[in-house]
């Protein structure tokens, strides 16, 4: 019998995970079941379960890699030595994040804010929230201690503080984006810009 590679367990698992964000992003989180994501995964009952347990696990799979992306994405941008105010940096991501939305088999973002809702009262979704909301977080006190460096932000507080108003505006971002319509990347950093009193340039 042909082992079974590393890779291909991989793409299993990511096939069952992009089947779930379909049938949430379609259904909504409470009405889709494990028999909706088995049907859509093409595959047998038995192979959906060796990867997960449950609806739970699966939800949470979907929002680790969506924050994942984010997470990689801010250590690109961490990356360079290029000045970065928190305005610029918060527009590079919610660019990212319009993009993944975009992306075929529904709207990620969708499914993250039902998640999001759902971490309220389930414990396992919680715990993989809190992980990376705890990361992400921390990738915005770096870019306000940089921005503290080169003088764009006041030195005398805290980056963590900073970093907390920063990582609460890209909820209220995705969910107004979603509930009213009338939002993107540039407005938003435009009324950053306007609140934090540091305009920054126009990009080419």
């Amino acid at each position: 019998m042909p082992k079974v590679t590393a890779e291909h367990r991989l793409a299993r698992r990511e096939q069952i995970v992009q089947a779930a964000l379909r049938c949430v992003a379609e259904h909504g989180f409470h009405k889709t079941t494990m028999a909706d994501v088995i049907r859509e995964s093409e595959l047998s009952a038995g192979a959906v379960y060796g990867y997960f347990r449950s609806k739970d696990e699966i939800i949470a799979a979907i929002a680790d890699s969506a924050l994942s992306t984010v997470d990689e994405l801010f250590e690109g941008i961490l990356s360079t030595d290029d000045p970065l105010s928190p305005a610029d940096a918060m527009r590079v991501v919610l660019e990212h994040v319009v993009k993944i939305a975009g992306r075929p088999g529904g709207d990620v973002t969708r499914v993250g804010l039902q998640a999001w809702a759902e971490s309220m009262h389930n414990p396992a979704i919680a715990a993989v929230a809190k992980q990376k909301y705890t990361i992400l977080r921390a990738h915005y006190a770096a870019v306000a201690r940089r921005a503290q460096a080169d003088g764009t932000l006041p030195a005398d507080v805290e980056p963590e503080h900073i970093a907390q108003v920063l990582f609460g505006m890209l909820p209220g971002f995705i969910l107004q984006r979603l509930m009213l319509g009338d939002v993107t990347p540039e407005t938003y950093t435009a009324g950053l810009n306007a609140l934090l009193g540091s305009a920054t340039p126009p990009r080419p």
